[in-house]
């Protein structure tokens, strides 16, 4: 089943990302350009560097040039990962480009690289989840709840994982059909953002 590669793929980056534990550290993508693999852990790695930049700047000490600093960063990696997200879907549309939907299809709420993206942040809610679950120096009371909350990621790990491979049979088979629709964002772009456009006269 592809959600179960693609699980597998999204716990590699984490790993690899936590050899060192720096969000300045480059990635290492192990799989070929040309693969699935390759987009999926690029995906996920920058959603890894991306959570712990969203831990940096809620330190309540932090220098506020350092936090703009970073909030750039943030900024520019929220517009790679919704890149990211365009690249796999693109690779979908390009795999089902022969498969003409039945008359009967229907589209689904959201692409499949919308689905994965949820699917690459839920596995790094496990992954820090579970650390909380066992960290020795916590309260029993904090391991039993954070154990609690994992019990429900595992859940939606499990549901989330069938939604995917369910939506992906669905398009193979002309059930279901998708379309990609670019993310039209304006704050980014300097024709659209009224503060960036305004600052040029």
């Amino acid at each position: 089943m592809f959600s179960q590669l693609a699980f597998q793929v999204f716990e590699q980056s984490i790993k690899d990302y936590h050899v060192h534990d720096n969000v300045d550290q480059p990635v290492n993508n192990p799989y070929p350009k040309e693969k699935i693999e390759h987009l999926l852990y690029l995906k996920n790695w920058i959603d890894t560097v991306q959570w712990h930049f969203e831990d940096l700047i809620r330190d309540p000490q932090i220098d506020p040039v350092a936090a703009l600093a970073l909030k750039r960063r943030i900024d520019a990696f929220n517009q790679e990962r919704t890149d990211m997200v365009e690249y796999i879907d693109s690779y979908f549309l390009q795999k089902y480009k022969d498969v003409a939907p039945k008359e009967t299809a229907k589209i689904n709420s959201e692409s499949p690289a919308w689905a994965i993206d949820r699917f690459s942040i839920l596995a790094l809610k496990i992954h820090h989840m579970r650390e909380e679950a066992v960290r020795t120096e916590a309260s029993p009371e904090h391991r039993a709840a954070c154990q609690a909350k994992l019990d429900i990621l595992l859940e939606q790990r499990k549901d989330l994982a069938t939604a995917i491979d369910d939506l992906l049979a669905d398009i193979a088979s002309g059930d279901k059909y998708m379309k990609v629709y670019r993310q039209m964002k304006m704050y980014n772009d300097e024709a659209l953002n009224p503060v960036l456009y305004q600052n040029k006269k």
